[in-house]
């Protein structure tokens, strides 16, 4: 079980131990810059030490063993690097989504297999079987369902999981309200029970975005363009924004004072920012009804072409409705990807390059992709 010392992996473990399983604790040790350590024991926030700390006393409690597995050097290459290589090329990554690939579905799984082991965390996601027929042969797929408790569900964040992966894994409190997590906490007498729950980055924690990108991206001013084109104020570097945003720039246009400005668009090269008073941009701006995906995932192993989908490209987003069309087409020669694109059937929304797009068919979550 990956304990992060908080409330949720520490039920995971008590049920798991509960139900018969031999459980092993293992929390892990991820890079954090020693820039950060001061910011993140204020509010919010605590160093990995005291995560560390909080999750050896479940093992206490539970009588378990406990094991430290040291993946700083994984997350510095998989997760920070590739998010600050992203934004340096103008997109907008999910690291958490990456930080479920690479450290806690990647290197730790691979970790556990070896070990004779297979993988449980909190995550509030259900994994579900299913019988079925194909080519006149019975076998039993397996898939990826979002948590009951829907203010939870956390499947937007593992849709690169594989079929493969999903029969090694276990969300044991998949099927519950958080509520009802907090009552077990209490009920298996776990120090966790009363724990607030962490927030922000994976492993980070709470962390301004633009305040860790300066760290490792010079800031560089750049002109806040109006969608006519004009500058009405100014940033510190397009490429610490995303479509959407509403906060760090500065407008110096009176006519512009008293009304929230959504980024529209950004041009990297040019270093400008085009903003609007409407978070729905000019149609001659990136808005559109279909998009090309990248990297796509479909742990069921088909792609449900023209199908009748749901998908989501923010966690908590409203689904919205789509359809996905294969083509034949690459989309980058030199990496071979293909095209995937998805038609939404009608949207608003001002999705950016760089961020997941996930697919739903009820509560069963498909897999993904990433807007290219």
């Amino acid at each position: 079980v990956g304990l992060s010392g908080g409330v949720d992996s520490a039920v995971s473990a008590a049920l798991l131990q509960k139900e018969g399983y031999e459980v092993t604790g293992v929390f892990i040790k991820a890079w954090s810059p020693e820039w950060m350590e001061p910011v993140r024991t204020g509010p919010g926030g605590c160093t990995w030490k005291e995560d560390r700390r909080s999750a050896m006393r479940v093992c206490a409690v539970l009588d378990i063993p406990f094991i430290t597995l040291d993946l700083e050097e994984e997350y510095k290459r998989e997760v920070v690097d590739y998010m600050v290589r992203e934004y340096k090329a103008g997109r907008t990554p999910n690291p958490d989504v990456m930080c479920n690939k690479e450290i806690k579905f990647g290197a730790f799984l691979k970790w556990a297999l070896a070990r004779g082991a297979s993988v449980a965390t909190g995550h509030y996601a259900r994994v579900f079987a299913s019988p079925q027929t194909r080519g006149g042969r019975d076998e039993v797929r397996v898939g990826l369902l979002e948590g009951k408790d829907k203010n939870k569900d956390q499947s937007y964040f593992l849709w690169t999981l594989t079929e493969n992966q999903l029969e090694h894994i276990l969300f044991p409190v998949g099927n519950l309200e958080k509520s009802e997590v907090r009552k077990l906490a209490e009920k298996f007498k776990l120090p966790q029970a009363t724990r607030k729950d962490s927030q922000g980055l994976c492993f980070l924690g709470q962390v301004d975005m633009k305040e860790f990108l300066q760290h490792y991206i010079e800031p560089k001013r750049g002109d806040v363009l109006d969608e006519k084109g004009n500058a009405i104020g100014f940033h510190e570097g397009a490429l610490f924004f995303t479509l959407g945003e509403r906060h760090g720039f500065s407008i110096r246009e009176k006519s512009y004072s008293g009304s929230p400005l959504y980024v529209v668009d950004k041009d990297v090269e040019k270093n400008t920012i085009t903003v609007s008073k409407k978070i729905t941009p000019h149609n001659k701006l990136v808005q559109g009804s279909s998009l090309y995906l990248g990297d796509v995932n479909w742990n069921q192993g088909e792609v449900p072409e023209n199908d009748e989908l749901e998908c989501r490209f923010r966690y908590r987003q409203e689904k919205l409705k789509c359809k996905v069309k294969k083509e034949n087409a690459r989309l980058n020669d030199k990496v071979g990807q293909r095209k995937m694109e998805i038609k939404f059937e009608n949207t608003n929304e001002t999705p950016a390059s760089g961020q997941s797009v996930v697919f739903y068919k009820g509560e069963i979550c498909l897999g993904g992709g990433i807007i290219k």
